[in-house]
């Protein structure tokens, strides 16, 4: 693997401990004196900053390109309407109706415009916010209210990785369009996921997405002294490295709920952690 890696962290769905494992192996690695950055791109509620708790001293907005039409110049013909996939644009009694929330920004609409009475205005969908949180560079998109462009703020967060660091992308949960946003193009995947019957039908979906995407991975399984042992035999039947078993530690659920880091309050699983980045090949 290469000297400055992306590490995707994700899970198949929510509540497995998805931004607990991605903090602390951010929190190791820095220990360890590497040079580290932890992107949140769980924008839709990224919640990486209540552990870390960075001190953010850069934002910037994001934002999309939507169209506008010029009622003087439009000519009601409907092309823009017909083409358009998403019902973002649409043409009524001869008047054009824009929805914006519903563009996907692919610019059709201005291109197959016969009277040129389509343009492009920028409307603002989200925040990249940038700081530290002492040795780990923190980089945190939040997609705004209201706004459905979750893979463009995700994009947009990815396109502030340092190349000088080992890249922590905290995914969304889940295997739809967000997600492949967030893992694409990275070097590794971790999957997290729980010991019961949910957990491991969300790891198999997640599984087969990263296996399709041609993506390495591995697991971490939580709580992993609880619940059964599906998950495990699953992962010995497919061939799949489990990485990190952390226990059903009541200490881990004090810390979480208290919005502290598993490193700063037990300090014993460093090597845990240190055997997981190892596991990696970090």
């Amino acid at each position: 693997m290469k000297t400055h890696p992306v590490i995707a962290v994700a899970s198949g769905k929510g509540g497995t401990g998805k931004t607990t494992i991605a903090v602390n192996l951010a929190l190791a690695l820095s220990v360890n004196g590497r040079a580290v950055q932890y992107l949140d791109c769980d924008v839709e509620e990224p919640n990486g900053a209540i552990f870390l708790k960075p001190d953010f001293d850069s934002r910037m907005p994001v934002y999309a390109g939507v169209p506008q039409v010029d009622p003087q110049a439009c000519t009601g013909c409907g092309k823009c309407g017909a083409l358009c996939q998403y019902g973002a644009i649409v043409s009524v009694g001869g008047n054009v109706l824009t929805f914006e929330q519903l563009c996907h920004s692919c610019g059709g609409c201005m291109r197959i415009c016969p009277a040129g009475a389509i343009t492009e205005k920028q409307l603002e969908i989200g925040l990249i916010e940038q700081g530290r949180a002492g040795e780990i560079a923190c980089v945190q998109g939040l997609l705004k209210i209201g706004s459905v462009r979750t893979p463009t703020v995700i994009e947009q967060t990815r396109a502030k990785m340092n190349p000088e660091a080992i890249k922590i992308l905290d995914a969304p949960p889940g295997t739809s369009c967000p997600v492949i946003a967030a893992v694409r193009d990275t070097d590794f995947v971790l999957l997290v996921t729980e010991p019961t019957p949910f957990g491991l039908h969300d790891l198999k979906l997640a599984v087969g997405m990263v296996r399709q995407l041609g993506l390495p991975f591995g697991v971490v399984v939580n709580r992993a002294d609880s619940g059964d042992d599906r998950v495990e035999v699953y992962c010995g039947r497919e061939g799949i490295d489990i990485l990190l078993r952390l226990p059903d530690d009541r200490r881990i659920a004090r810390a979480y709920s208290d919005g502290r880091m598993i490193l700063n309050v037990l300090p014993e699983y460093q090597s845990r952690f240190d055997q997981l980045a190892e596991g990696i090949g970090l």
